[in-house]
């Protein structure tokens, strides 16, 4: 779900970039920090350090903090949502093969080196209710939950929302546990876990 945290640099000198393209420094930066030491642990004279960008460039982009982290969590939404999608396209075209197909997403992200969970739950318990950061990462699960009952749905499932609901708790759960056990079976146990739920839901065509 993230690369993984590289061995912090000496700070480079700021130097000029073109615009949009400071700002690309930046969010690449603060993908790789906030992801491997956390939101609050990851600071802004860092980030700028690493970004090799002037403060002044900085501010210009990011005014504050949370407009950077927001970035971040936008940025990993796409990220995400689309290795989702397309673990899911890959193993259909039938909605009931999709809904266990974007589980391989799990098992892909689970086995790549920095692995440190879900960035959504990671951000949630570092952001008291009521920011926008917390009500980010609320928003992004709010979207994936209701791509699934989508699917669900369309699967035909006798009750689409109560499945998807299911396949999102095992889905959030193999991501906490891929980083808790560091266990590749993790991943595997979850998308076998949501194959017997969904064939108990639907007919899976064969």
């Amino acid at each position: 779900m993230s690369p993984a945290a590289a061995p912090a640099p000496a700070a480079p000198q700021a130097v000029r970039t073109p615009a949009g393209q400071a700002r690309e420094r930046i969010l690449a930066t603060a993908f790789r920090l906030f992801y491997a030491h956390g939101l609050r642990a990851a600071g802004i004279d860092t980030i700028i350090a690493e970004s090799g960008v002037a403060k002044a460039t900085f501010y210009k982009y990011f005014p504050a903090k949370d407009d950077l982290i927001l970035a971040y969590l936008e940025h990993v939404d796409g990220v995400w949502s689309g290795q989702l999608h397309a673990a899911a396209e890959a193993a259909g075209p039938e909605p009931a093969r999709e809904l266990v197909g974007l589980f391989d997403a799990l098992t892909t992200a689970c086995r790549r080196d920095g692995y440190r969970g879900c960035a959504f739950i990671n951000a949630a318990a570092e952001s008291p209710s009521g920011t926008r950061a917390h009500e980010r990462t609320v928003a992004h699960k709010q979207s994936i939950l209701a791509w699934i009952t989508e699917l669900a749905e369309r699967a035909g499932a006798g009750n689409p929302e109560a499945l998807a609901r299911s396949l999102t708790l095992i889905l959030d759960g193999g991501l906490a546990s891929g980083v808790l056990d560091a266990d590749p079976a993790a991943a595997a146990a979850a998308k076998a876990t949501a194959e017997q739920l969904v064939a108990a839901a639907v007919a899976v065509p064969r």
